[in-house]
């Protein structure tokens, strides 16, 4: 299986590599590039995969995936690109990176993916939302969607709804997280001990969240199948409603998006 070169090892990066290994991809066919040797060390003791500290094994890949940060990757697309070629896939995970800017700082034919992942791509139930650039091919977004779903769920987009997408998906277990930190804290406000309250709220939030995904019915219908007329859940609903719950939703991701916008244009 032709190559594929992971440059950066964070977060994101070893959750990918763990994703594609637990898939099946063969760890001869993965390189990873670390600098840091007691990284490096970890690495190779964890998943059994090549580890260099040179940037020039990019060289010959069929998909190089940057998984550094924003601000570092302008300074790492300079040192490979003398090592790419025309036929080449670069996958950036940079968050406000846009295409043409690591377009140009490639050769001409060299093809650029970007994706949009999540942190829950840490467990494996992660989204990603990816685009592909003016050179990529419908095969090499396939590529770059088949890598991406090792991680889990895969959507293609326009690049124009790639700050919709970082407000929705891409900051949104931030959201989630803060709905789950509010519902254990009132929880222990009605008397509940907090690891009751804890386990009561998490597993809530994730088994509503495969009820909608996996019965496909729209949130909507799930909301009104739990709420009896004059009862519990509609007083509940009442006071998020008149509290603006869901216009605060709107304007929370609206500034997540204006913010994302004002990132990439920077």
């Amino acid at each position: 299986m032709t190559k594929t070169v992971l440059v950066g090892a964070g977060a994101m990066g070893e959750a990918i590599l763990a994703g594609l290994l637990k898939s099946g991809r063969p760890a001869d066919s993965l390189v990873v590039v670390e600098k840091r040797a007691e990284r490096a060390a970890e690495l190779v003791a964890a998943h059994g995969v090549t580890v260099s500290d040179d940037l020039g094994v990019v060289a010959g890949a069929e998909q190089v995936l940057l998984a550094v940060k924003p601000q570092d990757i302008f300074a790492v697309l300079d040192e490979i690109a003398p090592s790419l070629a025309a036929g080449q896939t670069v996958i950036s995970i940079a968050a406000g990176v846009t295409i043409a800017s690591i377009e140009a700082r490639v050769p001409a034919g060299v093809a650029v993916v970007r994706v949009m992942p999540n942190t829950p791509a840490l467990v494996s139930e992660g989204i990603s939302a990816l685009s592909g650039g003016l050179a990529a091919t419908g095969a090499q977004v396939a590529a770059a969607e088949e890598l991406m779903s090792a991680c889990g769920t895969v959507v293609v987009v326009p690049e124009k709804q790639m700050d919709a997408v970082t407000a929705v998906s891409g900051s949104g277990p931030a959201y989630v997280f803060y709905v789950i930190d509010a519902m254990v804290e009132a929880g222990v406000h009605l008397g509940l001990p907090r690891p009751t309250a804890h386990q009561l709220a998490v597993q809530t939030v994730l088994g509503s969240a495969v009820m909608a995904r996996d019965t496909g019915t729209h949130p909507a219908v799930l909301r009104e199948q739990v709420t009896s007329p004059a009862g519990t859940t509609a007083a509940a609903l009442r006071q998020l409603d008149e509290r603006g719950v869901r216009a605060a939703f709107l304007a929370a991701l609206e500034a997540c998006r204006d913010r994302s916008a004002e990132l990439a244009g920077s």
